[in-house]
């Protein structure tokens, strides 16, 4: 007979692997992935290591596992940005959407520069390198929807919206890999950032300031590392 798990068990098991997730997501921000051990996730999760290894069958297993949690909460934020769907700003322009999902893509990765380091460049093995290559991508895709809309509006010149958006999200991990390796860079990057994205976009006008930071919810804006508090 197969032994199958109760509903109990298993709600059991998933909150276990939860916790673990956080935990390890709390070490990749302090230590990045060199830094980071089964045994030390343990230790931060109040578990057993072997605990951990019942979960995860080894450090590959449980950092990919952080990236599809981390990313998915970065990724929504982004797109959240360059939709630009809350009644106060229904028909933003192209220009607005972009600046918003840039500042919001850099300046959560600047909140928690060890933890986005991880997440853009920090050399990982093959498997987790895979979770980071569709992070990219989703990403790219957040921006290319923004982008394609200011095409076909005349907002923006004729341009493929995806190779453009790819470009956009490589060229601005790029520049952040220098404040997130070593000192951050002062508060201009970001404004900066914004201003190549529409010089690379082909946009000629300073672009209007896409965000009121007065009113954006703060738990939006910090790249935290989760279950952190």
């Amino acid at each position: 007979m197969v032994y199958r798990r109760t509903p109990a068990v298993q709600a059991r098991l998933d909150a276990q692997a939860t916790l673990i997730v956080q935990a390890a997501t709390r070490v990749l921000s302090r230590e990045g992935f060199a830094g980071l051990s089964m045994a030390a996730v343990a230790n931060e999760a109040g578990v057993a290591t072997g605990t951990v290894y019942k979960q995860f069958e080894g450090k590959s297993e449980l950092v990919s596992a952080v990236f599809r949690k981390v990313v998915a909460r970065e990724v929504a934020a982004v797109t959240a940005a360059a939709e630009r769907t809350t009644p106060v700003e229904a028909g933003a322009s192209a220009v607005e959407r972009v600046t918003a999902a840039v500042e919001t893509f850099a300046g959560r990765a600047l909140k928690n520069p060890k933890l986005a380091y991880v997440l853009l460049v920090e050399p990982v093995d093959a498997a987790v390198d895979t979770e980071r290559l569709h992070f990219r991508r989703a990403f790219a895709e957040s921006f290319e929807f923004a982008i394609a809309e200011g095409v076909s509006r005349g907002e923006l010149p004729t341009q493929d919206p995806r190779t453009s958006a790819a470009a956009l999200v490589g060229a601005i991990g790029e520049v952040l890999v220098g404040p997130l390796a070593d000192a951050p860079h002062g508060e201009s990057v970001v404004p900066e950032l914004v201003a190549f994205a529409m010089r690379a976009l082909g946009v000629r006008d300073e672009p209007p300031r896409a965000m009121n930071r007065n009113t954006m919810n703060p738990n939006t804006m910090n790249l935290s590392a989760e279950g952190a508090h």
